[in-house]
């Protein structure tokens, strides 16, 4: 029999990370697969049950004070609490509240409290059992979390994500600006208010490389967050900001401390937030890969001066809406793209034709077009016969509607793609469409050929 080391199955048993059912069945193969496999099972909390059961005697006695009763178990083969490197309170509280309902557990009912303060010890027991921490997320949880106790800062020094909300006590905030220098991914949803404490998180990271912002009100005054931001160093790869509804985002000027972005994406319904790329325009991002516009983009003048200065990296751009002359500006400045999404009418298929002929190292292609009446068999023709030799994927989207290529023109457009020289399979992936049962018939006789390798019907 093989006998693998330690350190070889559990390179082996990593590869099984995010295959729960697999990982369970290796914890029955023998005690050094169990011991191996039980810490990537639960780098996650597996089983809320198991982990009430970890709750120490101080914990337990806390808990009956107040009403609530842990029913005595065996204790625990491990201490499952510090393998645990992925956190979500909110997770936590909700599975709380279930097994509440599940199991009678409480001599007393008053059941926001008692999930409150179970909640509140099993966060107490996560602070003293791990050791590194790497994500924390707390987006619905209202109530305030001890995190400034004796296992805290061991426990949250070398935290590497926070996804959370901006309406968390400020104290919460302060406490980890004195812990968490090194955060690398940084998720902040904007809703209600914005605590104090918030800027001084921000301004003391030192690795920050990874910044999601989604924005959910109006708020009068963003200065104190976006100064915040200007303290830290450039070390931002991506930066993606969502304003919902009718948002104006307050400023994007500081985007311009960023220059070594790789991946840029601003997502706005209202044209105004884009005010900013005036001074956006002249900025230099020599590392830019992939911008996107998922909404609303800026004045073609604007983008262009944009494109014309950051154009020559980009491998990926993504435009919601478009027009025939930012259309050749794609062609001009951006030779280099791999991924290319935009909106093209009837009368713009002629310069779709011209990006497919000059974007020779495109590999993907989504075509967005919501106009009645739009000729899908023109833009059928236009892609089999233009599309460079390493496209391999192709997105189709419209506003729910029915895909109105007949069943022989599908068909002679997979016959000439199955000739082209080199031959590449082709992954389908058709958004908002209705599609007849004939189309579907001949969709899954090529996906049998080989020629089409992947196909998804998105909504």
């Amino acid at each position: 029999m093989l006998l693998l080391s330690i350190d070889t199955l559990n390179n082996i048993i990593e590869y099984l990370d995010e295959d729960q059912n697999s990982l369970h069945s290796c914890l029955l193969v023998n005690r050094l697969w169990c011991q191996v496999s039980v810490r990537i099972l639960w780098r996650s909390v597996w089983n809320y049950k198991t982990l009430i059961a970890c709750l120490p005697n101080e914990s337990r006695k806390i808990l009956y004070e107040n009403g609530i009763s842990i029913p005595n178990s065996k204790p625990p083969i491990f201490n499952y609490a510090s393998f645990c490197k992925f956190l979500s309170v909110d997770q936590i509280n909700i599975n709380i509240e279930q097994l509440f309902k599940n199991h009678r557990y409480f001599l007393s009912y008053n059941s926001i409290n008692n999930i409150y303060m179970i909640t509140q010890e099993i966060f107490k027991l996560f602070m003293n059992q791990i050791t590194s921490l790497k994500s924390l997320s707390f987006y619905l949880f209202k109530r305030d979390l001890i995190i400034y106790h004796t296992g805290a800062k061991e426990c949250l020094k070398d935290l590497k994500e926070l996804r959370c909300c901006t309406d968390i006590s400020p104290e919460f905030f302060h406490q980890l600006s004195q812990i968490c220098h090194n955060i690398q991914s940084l998720t902040l949803s904007f809703r209600g208010i914005i605590s104090n404490g918030l800027t001084d998180l921000i301004s003391s990271q030192k690795n920050l490389k990874y910044l999601y912002m989604l924005q959910f009100y109006n708020y009068e005054n963003l200065n104190d967050i976006i100064i915040s931001l200007t303290k830290i160093p450039n070390t931002l790869i991506k930066l993606s900001i969502h304003g919902y509804g009718g948002l104006r985002y307050a400023s994007l000027s500081f985007i311009s401390n960023f220059t070594n972005l790789q991946e840029l994406i601003l997502s706005f319904y209202n044209i105004d937030s884009f005010e900013d790329f005036k001074i956006l325009q002249y900025v230099r991002f020599s590392k830019l890969e992939s911008l996107k516009f998922q909404f609303e983009f800026p004045r073609n003048d604007l983008l262009i001066k944009f494109l014309e200065n950051n154009g020559k990296n980009l491998k990926e751009f993504y435009v919601n809406k478009s027009n025939e002359e930012l259309n050749l500006a794609v062609i001009k400045y951006c030779p280099n793209l791999r991924k290319l999404f935009s909106e093209f009418k009837n009368s713009e298929l002629d310069s779709l034709k011209m990006i497919l002929n000059n974007l020779h190292n495109l590999e993907s292609i989504k075509i967005s077009y919501n106009e009645e009446g739009f000729n899908e068999k023109d833009l059928f023709d236009i892609l089999v016969k233009c599309s460079p030799k390493n496209v391999c994927e192709l997105i189709l989207s419209s506003s729910y509607k029915k895909f109105d290529l007949l069943p022989n023109e599908l068909e002679s457009f997979f016959l000439n793609w199955m000739n082209r020289v080199p031959r590449t399979s082709l992954s389908l992936i058709i958004i908002n469409f209705v599609i007849s049962d004939e189309n579907k018939k001949i969709i899954e006789k090529y996906i049998n050929l080989g020629i089409i390798k992947k196909f998804k019907i998105g909504y």
